[in-house]
């Protein structure tokens, strides 16, 4: 009775919905021109997590520890006086970039120098002006040989490769002036590098970011484009019909609107799973017009009778589509109880634009054609398609003198993917979802391989008093845990107040490279003398500790090795670290809790380690969550619990297959991936609601029996079910195109998934549905 008043209301009143629709795609419309890109990191785990408190206590203190971008290159050349000319030109060139705060490289290093008579220490630079004579270049070379401070920074080991480290200001890190700035630095360095013969190649969390950001942008518009003609085009092949597709079309770019409209309307950003929203409610959307079409015209053709053909289609499909967009609802929206803001945003947005779509093309759909002509036999002629025909004649022979041989054919599938799935890896990097052909990649291949990598791994410590951090225990503490750091290829050499104090000293020593060590407490006294007179930016400890002296940190650089292997890192050096500060070797026990120094392992590689452990696990329990809701809304409308088991096998089963070729091909378990699983559950849900629906339409009303009951449901309602599964799987295989690794996964195993969605609520689905019913007969 309720879709029965409903249809009345939307046609009775078609052009005040008309003009609810137009003003309310206005305020949309508005809103959507206010979106903007996300510049930040992507916030993956909730604000409750210790990691994440942690590393924003980090961040407050220290401040953002992936702000440098990286330009290096490889050349013998380097020290030559022209080459170097141009490289110190590069250097001021790019420190004199707005937003810069400073640039680090073999052209503008400092020395250090000991002044005996007002006891302090002078830092001049290595090289005061550009060098106008090969001897001045050949002379920085020694000295910058002389102070192993750099070696490993801004030099190779090998002594081959060249770095220079640029420093963004924290303002403009997380703004659009970013994108800006980065293309100004990349396109100077590129100049220098095609000057001189020689390949430059660039990396460092800006800029990985920024290309991330700026691909997302292009890859928005590129696939709203490609999902909006794709869906189009085969939604014009089906029908053969203008105007269904200029009405769809309409019904798309609404939708489109609101969806963009909503993401401001909550106030996030465009991100890489945000900017996927529009073009995945165009694919999403489109299968509710194609049940209401089919439906209007099978009842025109019975009784010739345009507005009640189109009330039919609103009572009989609004209900239908609106259980089945409850449960691609529920696939979305379990990602909202993840906890994890990336996720939240995505699942949220996505989840009311399902419902949004289909609450238009409910009302928009029907009135729109009750202002067209109705059907002619051209429009009605695909429902009698010969060949779409005789493959669901063929299908109901399947279920019908077949079950048996399908049952045994199901069960090999199952066997042979649940082993694939054992094969499952749970692994993701910092530029997984770059190929390796992208030169992000190959970039990063390279400074990895000169000097080690650009992840930030850091150490944070906490002596809890105040200039702790200058206390001579502490800081040979910190000594023997960088020992034991570097006893792992992973890391870069450290950067920390230690090293800061071995420079100082050496100073202190007249520069002796041999003095680069942290002197004993007695030197350490004497050379206090001196390092307390140093003030301003000249002061070395400035990047390693507090205000209070209180805290301080170890920064290490590491290669994107992988979840994995960071997390081998993590579990292997922390109960490390914490026995070298906390434990007394001589008394062999645990300092008292109140004397013990709290050293943390953090930054920017850690927080993604932890938050891809997070995603794996949320996820997980969130496809839990997908089944179990989607079986209660199964359960609202078939009591009985034999029809809702076999109501969520044919929706399982693809998950099975879909994970068993994640296995066997090798595609790693990660948040991209197994978001597949519950987006792909609830859409394949939705084919299980259609054909269950029109099967208990046809033995409740029609009075038909269970055989033919299936094979009415088969033929008619298989038609729509292959149109959807056809554009469902064109639409999500676009983002096959797509730069990102993770986006053409999640479009390729969910084209996958609904297709094997598909095939199994036609066939394997009115096969159990006449076992069941042939064993309640027999009972």
């Amino acid at each position: 009775m309720f879709w029965y008043n409903l249809s009345k209301i939307i046609l009775k009143n078609r052009k005040t919905w008309l003009f609810v629709v137009f003003v309310a795609t206005i305020f949309m419309g508005f809103m959507a021109s206010k979106i903007t890109m996300s510049y930040e990191l992507a916030r993956i785990l909730p604000k409750s997590d210790e990691n994440f408190q942690i590393y924003e206590d980090f961040k407050k203190r220290f401040g953002e520890d992936g702000n440098v971008m990286v330009i290096a290159v490889e050349s013998d050349k380097i020290y030559q006086l022209e080459t170097f000319q141009q490289w110190y030109d590069l250097s001021k060139k790019i420190k004199g970039i707005e937003g810069i705060k400073n640039v680090l490289s073999n052209a503008n290093l400092f020395g250090i120098e000991k002044d005996s008579v007002e006891k302090k220490f002078n830092f001049p630079p290595l090289i005061a002006n550009r060098p106008s004579t090969q001897a001045e270049v050949d002379t920085l070379k020694a000295k910058i040989d002389r102070l192993p401070f750099y070696k490993g920074v801004i030099y190779s080991n090998e002594g081959n490769a060249h770095l220079m480290a640029v420093t963004f200001d924290q303002s403009k890190l997380n703004s659009k002036g970013r994108i800006t700035i980065s293309r100004e630095i990349e396109a100077a360095a590129k100049a220098f590098g095609e000057k001189n013969n020689i390949e430059v190649h660039f990396s460092g969390m800006p800029f990985i970011r920024t290309n991330f950001i700026s691909k997302v942008s292009a890859e928005l518009t590129r696939f709203l484009g490609l999902a909006f003609l794709v869906t189009i085009g085969i939604l014009y092949i089906f029908f053969r019909s203008i105007r269904t597709v200029l009405y769809t079309s309409l019904l798309v770019i609404i939708s489109v609107i609101w969806s963009v409209g909503y993401i401001v309307l909550f106030g996030y950003k465009i991100t890489i799973l945000t900017g996927l929203i529009p073009p995945l409610i165009i694919v999403i959307g489109i299968p509710n017009t194609i049940f209401l079409v089919n439906k209007y015209q099978e009842e025109f053709l019975k009784h010739s009778d345009k507005m009640r053909a189109l009330a039919v289609s609103i009572e009989k499909i609004g209900k239908t589509t609106f259980l089945a967009n409850v449960t691609t609802f529920i696939g979305f929206f379990v990602f909202y109880f993840t906890g994890s803001p990336l996720l939240l945003e995505f699942g949220l947005v996505a989840a009311i634009c399902v419902m949004s779509t289909w609450a238009i093309s409910l009302i928009l759909i029907p009135i729109l054609f009750s202002y067209s002509a109705p059907p002619s036999a051209k429009n009605v002629r695909h429902l009698e398609n010969k060949n779409l025909t005789a493959f669901l004649s063929y299908v109901n022979r399947i279920v019908h003198t077949r079950r048996t041989n399908l049952y045994w054919f199901i069960a090999l599938l199952v066997v042979v993917f649940t082993i694939g799935m054992s094969r499952l890896k749970a692994i993701g990097y910092i530029v997984d979802d770059l190929p390796q052909k992208d030169p992000i990649y190959a970039d990063l291949k390279f400074i990895e391989k000169h000097f080690h990598g650009i992840v930030p791994f850091e150490v944070v410590i906490d002596t809890k008093k105040e200039n702790g951090v200058l206390n001579p225990q502490v800081l040979n503490k910190i000594k023997l845990m960088q020992r034991e750091f570097a006893k792992y290829d992973d890391f870069t050499n450290p950067i920390s107040l230690v090293e800061a104090i071995k420079l100082v000293y050496q100073g202190y020593r007249g520069g002796d490279p041999k003095y680069f060590q942290l002197p004993g407490t007695f030197e350490l006294q004497k050379l206090a003398e001196y390092v307390g007179t140093v003030k301003g930016k000249e002061n070395l400890a400035t990047p390693f500790i507090d205000s209070t002296k209180r805290y301080t940190r170890v920064s290490f650089q590491c290669g994107d090795a992988g979840t994995v292997r960071i997390r081998e890192l993590v579990e292997k050096l922390q109960p490390k670290i914490d026995t070298i500060f906390n434990y007394d070797r001589e008394a062999k026990q645990w300092l008292p809790k109140e004397e013990q120094i709290e050293a943390k392992i953090t930054g920017n590689g850690v927080v993604f380690m932890k938050g891809n452990d997070y995603l794996l696990q949320n996820l997980i329990e969130s496809t839990l969550w997908a089944i179990g809701l989607i079986c209660i809304v199964m359960a609202t409308q078939f009591f009985d619990a034999r029809m809702i088991l076999i109501s969520t096998i044919p929706s399982i089963l693809p998950l099975i297959i879909t994970a068993g070729v994640m296995g066997y091909f090798g595609i790693p378990l990660k948040p991209t991936t197994i978001l597949v699983f519950s987006i792909a559950f609830g859409i394949s849900s939705d084919g299980t609601i259609y054909f269950l629906t029109k099967y208990k339409d046809e033995l409740k009303n029609h009075n038909k029996t269970v055989s033919q009951a299936i094979t009415e449901t088969i033929m008619y309602t298989g038609i729509s079910m292959f149109y959807t599964a056809i554009i469902l799987f064109f639409g999500f295989g676009i983002f096959a195109v797509s730069n990102f690794k993770g986006t053409v996964y999640l479009g390729s195993l969910i084209s996958i998934t609904l297709l094997m969605g598909m095939i199994a609520n036609l066939i394997l689905l009115p096969a159990l549905l006449m076992t069941l019913d042939k064993r309640r007969n027999k009972a």
